[in-house]
């Protein structure tokens, strides 16, 4: 059966000397793997360069329903970016997303409103030419509204701890581990309140930013299985801190 649909590229890998296997959401069907081709010639339908980590296409699939790999009749970039490759901290940022994504959309099904959200945060950075250096923090919080484990801000009073298990507000600590320490619980507060457009309103540190960035991520290790460390982390703490 032949589909069309969009989609993003989440990693690649290579299968042999003129192949790869390419990790894709779909706005059609979810997540989706591809065998995908090389071809050396210049003319070739299907190029290397369209499958770089969160690059927007419009794909014609060859779909076959228990097939674990997929092939592509045709591809052509739906949006082209024209700042995401080529500015090195947004760069930093979209490798740090598609790493994130590949984890939390580990066996995701279709879902539109999650692949229109996604597909357009990354337009909203690719255009924005200032002052997104919480993206990548309102990005991974928002998202967990799609997942189903979004956090209550109803509870928040200065001073509260943000449970990462219970994904809510607290005033007593937790009898567990996981929890945001005061500061970093009103910054979290404060940015859920916000959106891209507003988040520059409220100013992190290098270090609040990094150690809130932590705390998400085991946010999502907890509501998540096997959800792991991410090696593009420590760069984008250097980089983009």
């Amino acid at each position: 059966m032949l589909i069309k649909t969009k989609a993003f590229v989440l990693r690649t890998v290579r299968f042999a000397d003129r192949k790869i296997i390419v990790d894709m959401f779909t706005r059609s069907h979810g997540r989706m793997s591809f065998l995908v081709p090389l071809s050396q010639s210049p003319r070739a339908a299907v190029k290397k360069q369209f499958f770089q980590p969160m690059t927007l296409l419009e794909l014609s699939v060859d779909f076959r329903p228990k097939a674990s790999l997929q092939r592509i009749k045709e591809v052509h970039l739906s949006t082209p970016y024209a700042s995401l490759p080529f500015e090195p901290h947004k760069l930093s940022i979209a490798f740090f997303v598609s790493e994130f994504l590949c984890h939390a959309l580990h066996s995701e099904q279709q879902n539109i409103p999650l692949y229109d959200y996604i597909e357009d945060s990354l337009l909203w950075l690719d255009s924005c030419a200032s002052r997104y250096a919480n993206f990548h923090i309102v990005f991974m919080m928002r998202l967990s509204r799609f997942l189903g484990f979004y956090p209550n801000i109803e509870g928040y009073e200065p001073g509260a701890l943000f449970d990462l298990q219970s994904a809510c507000f607290v005033h007593a600590l937790p009898p567990h581990r996981y929890y945001l320490q005061p500061g970093e619980s009103h910054a979290l507060c404060a940015l859920l309140r916000m959106d891209f457009a507003t988040m520059h309103l409220f100013r992190l540190s290098h270090d609040e930013r990094n150690l809130l960035v932590e705390g998400i991520l085991t946010f999502y290790r907890l509501h998540l299985p096997d959800f792991p460390e991410l090696r593009s982390l420590e760069v984008l703490k250097t980089i983009y801190g």
